[in-house]
């Protein structure tokens, strides 16, 4: 029980380690992609290499479990991507990344309300969601002053609302009882289904030739392998293991990553806010993670 604990974990971590560091290939991608159409690209490529990796379909799914994949592929692969972006537009990066840290938050209430099996919130999960909170706050700001943009903080508030209920319904899938591979396979399928529309919103363009560039390919093979296709099927298997709670707590980590990655091959400058801001990250995860005798939560 001990070993499997420890392997939800570490999956959890290396999906967030992939995750803080997609930045840098979006960044690469974004002076000839859209927003969109690298969202498009590096799922269609997740789902073909789940579709290699796991040819089977799943057997007797019931209405109900059909549902909870169709919901699962519309929340956490087309709806908050999508509101994170056009959130973009809108407001600032720093407002963003700090509203989606508030994903753990929205988690922990859905899953009073829907997942008994999560066990009951302590007082820790709580303390530890304002010291990470400000930990994330410090590391976006970063010295920037704090503007308000109601219509882009809006929508990066409802990108973590989604991401939560992306978080309940895969706890839910996982008591199916089918291969994480095969239930996340399902879910992008459906997730991509959902995107098709928004496409013609957003004049996307094939383009693959765009790929014939050698940065191009390589940072939406990342994005698609990588990001998609292996850290999907491993922050799922996370959730399985752990509860979508306490697997969401990892959020936290996204903007201390993203400070390391920026340091390390960026050469950017390391601010006293940053390194406060890492600090207060962490402690508040593990605070959230573990009670007074140091045991988790949920168990």
């Amino acid at each position: 029980m001990e070993s499997k604990r420890l392997t939800g974990h570490l999956a959890a971590l290396f999906t967030i380690i992939i995750w803080g560091t997609t930045f840098i290939s979006t960044k690469v991608l974004l002076v000839d992609f859209r927003p969109v159409e690298i969202l498009f690209f590096r799922f269609i490529m997740g789902f073909a290499a789940l579709l290699i990796v796991c040819p089977h379909r799943p057997k007797a799914v019931s209405r109900r479990q059909e549902a909870a994949f169709v919901l699962a592929g519309l929340c956490g692969i087309c709806l908050y991507y999508l509101l994170e972006n056009i959130a973009l537009t809108y407001t600032m990066a720093s407002n963003v990344g700090v509203i989606i840290s508030v994903a753990p938050f929205f988690t922990a209430i859905l899953s009073r309300l829907f997942l008994k099996s999560e066990g009951k919130l302590r007082a820790n999960f709580f303390i530890g969601f304002v010291v990470a909170m400000a930990g994330v706050a410090l590391i976006s700001f970063n010295g920037s002053k704090l503007e308000l943009n109601p219509m882009g903080d809006i929508l990066a508030v409802l990108a973590a609302f989604v991401w939560a209920c992306y978080s309940i319904l895969t706890r839910k899938i996982s008591s199916f009882g089918y291969p994480v591979i095969l239930t996340t396979r399902r879910t992008f399928f459906y997730g991509i289904l959902f995107m098709i529309p928004a496409l013609f919103l957003f004049d996307f363009e094939i383009g693959v030739e765009r790929f014939a560039d050698i940065r191009h390919l390589l940072n939406i093979l990342y994005l698609g392998l990588g990001a998609s296709a292996i850290c999907f099927v491993t922050w799922n298997l996370a959730v399985k293991v752990l509860g979508a709670v306490k697997t969401s707590i990892y959020i936290y980590m996204v903007p201390v990553i993203t400070v390391v990655t920026s340091v390390l091959v960026l050469k950017e400058p390391v601010t006293w806010e940053s390194a406060v801001g890492t600090v207060l990250a962490v402690a508040g995860l593990f605070l959230s993670e573990y009670n007074g005798k140091g045991r988790g939560k949920n168990e």
